[in-house]
């Protein structure tokens, strides 16, 4: 019981920084999913339940478009296809003993940021270290979007403005210090940016709905880039 406890108090610890970015992002999803139509309570569930910025913030396009429930599952399996290799990939620091349930649960509430700081704690990994983690990082998503569908339009105009971006900055953030070190990852995100414009200008692809073009552009570019520049196996086998 001690060790569970320490472990929940070491991940709400180690979650703290995840839970304050976490709410300054989701407010701004909150203040777009009121600008799309969407309920407070409405934004609030779709975070509570899903927990993914990228699927979110793709998703209000989808709804707002009117499109098929076909469309926005196959989007969504795109956008968030990372999770399942990241939870496999978590899931083999566990005790072997470790029950299902756990691991169902783990599934629930992995992220970009739980997996990166879980997979960096040292040892096996205990499932109450990323509960204690959820602890955090679930409220402060979820908490940050209600704070932005509640009270997003009492601020300024210009405020809203900042906030207006401020995922586009976080993506900035995230994609700009790997495509320095990595000429391919720079050039798969210029040619995403590029083809994408495109598809913007050309008037037959421009009828094709966001989240059918989402899919293709995510599909063929990160296909092409795996086909043409594939990771190499630097992975050595052990025979001991």
């Amino acid at each position: 019981m001690n060790n569970r406890r320490e472990q929940i108090k070491s991940g709400i610890k180690d979650g703290i920084p995840i839970c304050l970015g976490y709410f300054a992002v989701s407010f701004t999803f909150g203040i777009m999913a009121l600008n799309y139509g969407l309920s407070p309570w409405q934004s609030i569930v779709i975070s509570l339940t899903n927990l993914t910025s990228a699927g979110q913030f793709a998703g209000l396009g989808i709804i707002t478009a009117g499109a098929p429930f076909a469309e926005m599952a196959v989007a969504q399996l795109v956008i968030n296809l990372r999770y399942c290799l990241m939870s496999c990939s978590l899931s083999q620091k566990l005790n072997k003993t470790t029950p299902f349930y756990h691991r169902l649960l783990l599934g629930y509430g992995i992220t970009d940021e739980i997996f990166g700081v879980s997979m960096c704690k040292p040892g096996p990994l205990n499932p109450w270290y990323c509960y204690g983690l959820f602890l955090l990082a679930i409220p402060g998503w979820t908490l940050g979007t209600a704070a932005g569908a509640y009270f997003g339009r009492l601020l300024p105009q210009r405020a809203l403005s900042a906030l207006g971006v401020a995922l586009y900055g976080m993506f900035l953030a995230i994609i700009i210090p790997p495509a320095k070190k990595n000429r391919v990852l720079a050039g798969v995100t210029a040619a995403s940016m590029a083809f994408s414009f495109l598809f913007s200008l050309i008037p037959a692809l421009h009828r094709i709905s966001s989240g059918y073009r989402l899919i293709i552009l995510t599909v063929a570019i990160a296909g092409a880039a795996a086909a043409l520049f594939p990771v190499p196996d630097t992975m050595e086998v052990s025979h001991e």
